[in-house]
């Protein structure tokens, strides 16, 4: 019998927010007042977002500010996103929950292999990276310049990012799909040694990612996407959504987090 699992569909939304909702759903799950659950969700304003332990030096403020882009510090690893023209996805699971247990990897894979099939079946020549996660980089400000082990690759170049943090309460990974846009917008938010090094970084972006319209050739659409997506992990993961909104307590600690944690300068620009 599959697995029940909680979908939930939230507005487009501040980055603060966004990982504010991660964080309670989470809190909640590893309290067992939640079901284990698949959100989906997009950004407005287009949001900088910046791995745990990245430097906030890594960005360039007053170029975000003229853009009047948001930044946020995930709860999650690795280097700088911006979220902007894409379907991004959190699982937030207990940690015995069939769908994440066991290792980084072992989860990490059985997730990827539901992406794919998503993925695969919009109609994208996908594959799924294999191979050990290399070591971070912490020399390149960009996430998406190149894949890491069980991301989702079209021809070589990087389509699905994603990372995850793993707590005592349970198992959070959220990753984006780029569906339009120009990759290369990023680099006009963090800091480079002169604008040579920026044009550089923005021409090996370009040469490592993509997003689906550049692949299909069409716009793809945010809810054709996410429905490829819920189906892509119940077929993979035998998980059965249903659903739900968010609890008034999770909406409470929400806006608790964004108060004193997403929203405050001690987290953001920490580090």
């Amino acid at each position: 019998m599959p697995n029940a699992w909680r979908l939930l569909i939230t507005p487009p939304a501040r980055g603060a927010w966004n990982m504010a909702v991660d964080e309670a759903i989470l809190e909640h799950i590893g309290r067992g007042e939640a079901l284990p659950t698949l959100r989906l969700y997009a950004w407005d304003p287009a949001c900088l977002s910046l791995g745990h332990a990245q430097p906030y030096a890594d960005v360039d403020v007053a170029r975000l500010q003229a853009r009047g882009w948001d930044v946020v510090r995930r709860p999650t690893g690795g280097r700088a996103i911006l979220h902007t023209d894409e379907l991004t996805y959190s699982v937030i699971a207990a940690p015995d929950e069939p769908a994440v247990s066991g290792t980084l990897l072992e989860s990490y894979n059985r997730l990827a292999a539901g992406l794919l099939h998503a993925v695969r079946a919009l109609g994208l020549p996908a594959d799924m990276k294999t191979g050990p996660r290399p070591a971070a980089d912490t020399s390149n400000p960009v996430c998406f310049e190149a894949p890491s082990a069980y991301e989702i690759t079209v021809r070589g170049r990087k389509l699905i990012g994603s990372a995850q943090a793993r707590r005592r309460e349970g198992v959070l990974q959220h990753g984006s799909l780029p569906l339009a846009g120009d990759l290369a917008r990023i680099t006009e938010a963090l800091v480079f040694d002169g604008n040579g090094a920026r044009r550089d970084a923005a021409g090996r972006l370009l040469a490592r990612a993509t997003t689906a319209e550049a692949v299909l050739g069409r716009a793809l659409d945010w809810n054709e996407a996410a429905s490829a997506l819920r189906d892509g992990l119940a077929s993979e993961l035998d998980l059965h959504f249903t659903p739900q909104p968010l609890s008034e307590a999770e909406s409470r600690r929400a806006d608790e987090l964004v108060r004193d944690k997403y929203a405050h300068r001690s987290w953001t620009e920490r580090v």
